[in-house]
């Protein structure tokens, strides 16, 4: 399957979800995307989109080759726990009373959420959940 059938499809499934996941994708799209364009004179904000595309591409990949499965999950973990460490990392120079310091905090408390869920998703492919959650067609 080539990438854009892949993104087609990866995509397919976000729609096929429930509700309530897909307001949680959004909130975290809004997150790690959409704030961060305010913030893009903070190399913060620009490493944070960096690795929300690159987490969306590895998904992708993932799609392609085990369809729309727990195994995304994996699209996070890889990318997300750098992420996390280095903008923890970065707090004590960060203030706390401004708007981007706010939006660090928030990103990293709902990253660190997300990682929570995409660990026991992995974990249940690994042990052997590998249908779809979401069939698309391919």
């Amino acid at each position: 399957m080539n990438f854009m059938n892949a993104f087609i499809r990866f995509n397919r499934g976000i729609l096929g979800l429930p509700l309530p996941w897909r307001s949680w994708l959004l909130l975290l799209v809004g997150a790690n995307l959409v704030a961060p364009l305010f913030f893009l004179g903070h190399v913060e904000a620009r490493i944070a989109i960096a690795a929300l595309l690159l987490s969306l591409a590895l998904m992708t990949g993932l799609t392609a080759r085990w369809g729309f499965s727990r195994v995304l999950g994996l699209g996070h973990i890889v990318v997300w726990m750098p992420l996390l460490w280095f903008l923890s990392a970065r707090l004590s120079d960060i203030p706390t009373v401004d708007s981007f310091g706010f939006w660090i905090r928030a990103v990293i408390a709902l990253n660190a959420v997300s990682l929570v869920i995409d660990t026991i998703d992995l974990v249940r492919f690994l042990v052997g959940d590998r249908d779809e959650t979401v069939v698309t067609n391919p």
